[in-house]
């Protein structure tokens, strides 16, 4: 077994009907996973511009992390927010939960729309993107499209707003 406070590893010995015994990975996430759909009274979303070094690919996201022990998912995206834009959130609304890799990780993302932001000033961590933009929906969609939202979080959070979201609460 691996652990650390980002992830846990290990091989399980797992039954699976009709199969029998069979020895499986393990992923485990100590910490909740947050991601935001921001987007403002024009119908722009926020995006940062960043690189993955482990993909060694670059990309649009939404702002996205890690809720600290004890931290309410909501307050968590708050505060990554702000800390990833320079943004404050005024509303943050629950979006979706979900199961990122349910057939090897309990891995579970709480997605939240994020409105009536307030600039603050320059992001605290500057690491986490080299560009933040409030991006025409048109070209968010442009973007999904042309593959250059390839983060799956971020890709997840977005469809979902775009897609069935928007399709709900114009019901």
């Amino acid at each position: 077994m691996y652990g650390s406070d980002y992830v846990n590893v290990w091989l399980d010995d797992v039954e699976v009907p009709g199969l029998g015994r069979l020895q499986h990975h393990v992923l485990t996430m100590p910490r909740p996973s947050t991601t935001s759909v921001v987007t403002d009274e024009q119908g722009r979303f926020l995006l940062l511009w960043r690189h993955r070094f482990i993909t060694d690919t670059w990309g649009w996201e939404v702002p996205a992390g890690w809720a600290d022990p004890g931290e309410d998912p909501a307050g968590a995206i708050g505060r990554e927010v702000e800390e990833e834009t320079g943004w404050r959130p005024g509303k943050i609304v629950p979006l979706i939960a979900y199961n990122a890799l349910s057939g090897i990780s309990t891995m579970r993302f709480n997605s939240f729309h994020v409105t009536d932001c307030e600039y603050i000033g320059p992001p605290k961590d500057r690491s986490e993107s080299s560009r933040i933009e409030w991006i025409p929906e048109a070209e968010v969609v442009r973007l999904i499209a042309a593959g250059q939202v390839a983060d799956g979080p971020s890709l997840t959070a977005l469809c979902y707003f775009l897609g069935p979201h928007r399709t709900a609460t114009n019901a």
